[in-house]
C-alpha cells in the first residue's frame, strides 16, 4: 500500500515534469551519446551500425517487467551496477507501473535515465513462451518495409560524358552507374525470439539498371532464432560475432575514450543479426549457441568473398569501402574468398565468468602479401592464420575485474586487463592496461586502442566519474600510450598521451549543458622548413566543446553547440578552427509530424583543423559531416506519420563554401561553391 502511494505521488510529479517538455527532447539524448562516440573514432561503419541498432530498439523498446540482464547489456551506456540495481528493484518490489520508477533506483543518475527512457516501456501483462504456430507467427509477428533514396543535386565529375577515346585511356574517370543512392530493407520479428530480414543496396555511382549491371549492388539476408530451450541462438545467413574484449574477434563498435569515461568493457557476447547496408564487417554462414546451467558453447562457420586487387595469386590488402563505381572497382569485386570457422566456450556465474575463444581463417589459394615497408614488417601475411584467447571477469560488490589474453598463429601475444571500482553510486573509477605485441596479428580483432589494428601498442588508461552534487557530473580521463615499432606515417617508435575533462549539468526540467576540454599529443613524420631530413616530432591538439540542450513547452527543443580546435606540429604555425551550430526541433502533440532545422557556421584554417557537428538525419541513418575551410551548412528534415503505420521522412541539406570554387577531388569533384543533397525514407509497418 505504501509503495502504491509513493508511485501515485511520483506519477503526478512526473506528469508535471513531462509537461515541462523534458521527455520531449530526452528521447534524443542517446543520439548525443552516439555523437560523442563518433567524435572519437574514424570507424564510421561501426558507428552507423550502432546507431541503427539503437534506433531499432527505440522503435521496439524493452518491457521493464520482462527485460533480461543480457538485453540490458546491449545498451552501452548502462553500467553493470546499474543493470543489477534495476533487476534487483524489480525482484524486490514486483511489477513496475511506470518507467519513472527508475528515479527510485539509487545507482540511476539523471543522465542515465535520460539515455534509458527511449529504450524501455511498461507493457501489458506478459505472455511467455508462446508456441511456434502459424497463427501465432501471423498474429504476433511484426513486419517492416523500408525504402530509402538519396541524391546530390549538383553533377559530379564522375557522371560527366567523355569521348570514347578518353575513356579508352582513362576508364576510371567515369562512374558506371546512376547518381543516386537507394536501399530496400525488410524485417520480420516475432516475440523478439525470431528475426528475419533482407537488405538490398546501391551506392551512388554504382550501376542499378544499365548495360553494366541489373539490380542492387549488395544483397544481405539473415535469420536469427533465440531462446528456445537449450538453443540460445541460431544465426543463419549474414550475422555478426563478438567474444571477449575483442582481441580475437569483435564486429561491434569498440567503446573507449568517450562521454562515458569508465565504460570501456566489451559486453556483447555471441551472435546477432547483420541488418545493415555495411558491406564488409560481417560473416556469412551459420552460427549456433547452446546453453545449459551457466555453460555456453558457440560455434560458427563463414564463407564469403571480399574485394581486392589480385595479381599472380597474391593481394596486398582488402578493399573495404564497399564501392563499385568505376572499372577498377569491378576488377577487384569479390575476388578473395575468406573461410572462417571457430567457437567459444563460456561459463558464467553472478560473480565469475570465463571464456575460451578460437578461430581460424584462410584465403583459399591466395596469399596476402603487403608491399614490404619497414612499418608493415609484422602485418598479416600468408594464406591462413589462427587466433585463440581466454577472457575472464570477476565481479564482487563495487569491484569489477575483466580482461582477455590472446595469441596469434605466429606465437605473438596480446593482453588487455581492467579494473573498475564503484565504491558508491556517485563515484566510478577505471584503470585499463593493454599490451599488444608488434607481432600480434588478429584479422578480426577490434579492441580498446589508439591504433586501428590490435598490434604494436602499450598503454594505460585512467578514468573517473563523479557526481559531486545532484544533477552535476564531473568526468575525466588520461591515456598514456606507446608504439614500440614503426607506424604508417611514423618512421620510428613513438609515444603520446591524451587528456579529457568534462563538466555536465542536467536540470529536472528543460535544460542540460556540458563543457569539455581535450588535449592530445602524438608523434609523426615532419619535414620542417628548409630541412630535407625526415624527423619524428610531436603534434599537439587542443579541443574545446560547449553544448546546451533546452526546450520550450512540450513541442519545441533546441540544441546550441560551439566547438574549437587548435592544432600544431612542432616547428610549424598553429592551425585553428571553430564551428557554431544551432538545432531547432518541433513535434506535434500527437507526434504525427515532427521537423528539425540545423544551421552551422564553420571557419577552419585547413584539413588538420577540421571539425564535425551532429545533425538530425533520417530514421536509422547517422550523419555527422566533417567540415573544413569556411562556409555555412543548413539542413531541414521532417518525419510525417501519414496513416497508421506508414511514415515518410525527408531531409534537405545544403553546404555553401566561401573559400573555394570547387568541392571534392577526382570523380567526386563539383564545380562551384555549393553542394545540396536530398534524402528520403519511407517506412511501412504491418
Amino acid at each position: 500500500m505504501k509503495r502504491m502511494l509513493i508511485i501515485g505521488l511520483l506519477t503526478l510529479l512526473i506528469n508535471g515534469y513531462k509537461a515541462e517538455s523534458q521527455i520531449s527532447f530526452s528521447v534524443d539524448k542517446w543520439r548525443e551519446y552516439v555523437d560523442e562516440l563518433a567524435s572519437e573514432t574514424e570507424d564510421e561503419a561501426r558507428i552507423e551500425t550502432l546507431y541503427q541498432d539503437l534506433s531499432y530498439r527505440t522503435e521496439h523498446p524493452f518491457d521493464l517487467n520482462r527485460v533480461t540482464r543480457e538485453q540490458l547489456r546491449t545498451l552501452p551506456f548502462l553500467s553493470d551496477r546499474q543493470i543489477e540495481s534495476l533487476l534487483n528493484y524489480g525482484e524486490r518490489y514486483g511489477r513496475l507501473f511506470t518507467v519513472y520508477e527508475l528515479k527510485n533506483i539509487e545507482s540511476m543518475d539523471f543522465q542515465t535515465i535520460e539515455f534509458l527512457i527511449p529504450f524501455v516501456q511498461i507493457g501489458e501483462l506478459p505472455v511467455y513462451n508462446r508456441p511456434i504456430q502459424v497463427k501465432n507467427l501471423l498474429k504476433y509477428g511484426s513486419n517492416e518495409l523500408q525504402i530509402r533514396y538519396d541524391q546530390c543535386f549538383q553533377q559530379k565529375k564522375g557522371y560527366r560524358t567523355y569521348p570514347d577515346s578518353v575513356l579508352a585511356q582513362y576508364p576510371n574517370r567515369q562512374y558506371r552507374g546512376e547518381p543516386f543512392y537507394t536501399s530496400l530493407r525488410y524485417s520480420y520479428t516475432w516475440d523478439d525470439r525470431i528475426q528475419a530480414g533482407l537488405v538490398a543496396e546501391k551506392d551512388a555511382g554504382e550501376p542499378f539498371w544499365n548495360r553494366y549491371h541489373k539490380g542492387y549492388d549488395f544483397y544481405s539476408a539473415h535469420l536469427l532464432i533465440k531462446d528456445f530451450g537449450v538453443l540460445k541462438t541460431l544465426a543463419a545467413g549474414d550475422y555478426k560475432v563478438s567474444f571477449g574484449q575483442g582481441l580475437v574477434i569483435s564486429q561491434d563498435f569498440s567503446p573507449g575514450r568517450n562521454v562515458l569515461i569508465t565504460q570501456a568493457e566489451r559486453r556483447n557476447h555471441g551472435f546477432r543479426r547483420h541488418f545493415s547496408s555495411e558491406e564488409t564487417d560481417f560473416f556469412r554462414g551459420t552460427g549456433v549457441t547452446l546453453a545449459w546451467k551457466g555453460f555456453e558453447g558457440s560455434f560458427f562457420y563463414s564463407y564469403r568473398k571480399m574485394d581486392a586487387a589480385v595479381e599472380e595469386g597474391r593481394f596486398t590488402s582488402l578493399k573495404t569501402d564497399g564501392l563499385h563505381r568505376v572499372e577498377k572497382d569491378w576488377e577487384k569485386r569479390r575476388t578473395v574468398p575468406i573461410q572462417t570457422y571457430g567457437g567459444n566456450l563460456y561459463y558464467a556465474t553472478p560473480t565469475v565468468s570465463i571464456g575460451v575463444t578460437a578461430l581460424s581463417y584462410s584465403f583459399g589459394s591466395l596469399r596476402m602479401e603487403p608491399d614490404p615497408k619497414p612499418y608493415n614488417l609484422f602485418y598479416c601475411r600468408g594464406s591462413r592464420q589462427w587466433n585463440a584467447s581466454v577472457n575472464y571477469q570477476w565481479k564482487k560488490g563495487a569491484v569489477n575485474l575483466y580482461g582477455e589474453t590472446a595469441v596469434s598463429g605466429n606465437g605473438a601475444w596480446a593482453t588487455l586487463n581492467a579494473i573498475r571500482i564503484t565504491p558508491v553510486s556517485y563515484i566510478s573509477l577505471l584503470a585499463l592496461y593493454r599490451d599488444y605485441s608488434r607481432r600480434y596479428q588478429a584479422f578480426f580483432g577490434n579492441a580498446f586502442s589508439q591504433n586501428t589494428a590490435i598490434q604494436n601498442e602499450k598503454g594505460l588508461y585512467l578514468g573517473i566519474e563523479l557526481v559531486p552534487v545532484a544533477r552535476w557530473k564531473l568526468s575525466g580521463y588520461a591515456d598514456f600510450f606507446r608504439f614500440p615499432w614503426l607506424k604508417y606515417g611514423v618512421d620510428a617508435p613513438s609515444s603520446g598521451h591524451e587528456y579529457s575533462l568534462q563538466l555536465a549539468y542536467a536540470s529536472p526540467a528543460v535544460f542540460s549543458t556540458y563543457l569539455r576540454y581535450k588535449y592530445k599529443r602524438k608523434e609523426k613524420n615532419i619535414t620542417a622548413g628548409k630541412e630535407t631530413l625526415l624527423t619524428i616530432r610531436p603534434s599537439f591538439q587542443h579541443r574545446l566543446r560547449w553544448q546546451a540542450v533546452y526546450g520550450w513547452a512540450p513541442a519545441w527543443s533546441f540544441r546550441t553547440s560551439l566547438d574549437g580546435i587548435l592544432y600544431r606540429e612542432e616547428g610549424e604555425e598553429t592551425s585553428k578552427g571553430i564551428i557554431a551550430a544551432q538545432s531547432i526541433g518541433w513535434k506535434s502533440r500527437e507526434e504525427i509530424f515532427q521537423s528539425d532545422f540545423y544551421v552551422a557556421w564553420f571557419h577552419t584554417d585547413d584539413y588538420d583543423s577540421r571539425l564535425s557537428s551532429y545533425e538530425k538525419n533520417l530514421l536509422y541513418a547517422f550523419n555527422k559531416p566533417s567540415l573544413y575551410g569556411r562556409g555555412i551548412r543548413l539542413a531541414l528534415s521532417f518525419r510525417w506519420n501519414i496513416a497508421g503505420k506508414l511514415s515518410l521522412s525527408a531531409k534537405l541539406a545544403h553546404t555553401r563554401y566561401s573559400d573555394r570554387d570547387r568541392i571534392g577531388t577526382g570523380p567526386e569533384e563539383i564545380e562551384g561553391a555549393s553542394k545540396t543533397d536530398i534524402y528520403t525514407f519511407i517506412r511501412w509497418k504491418f
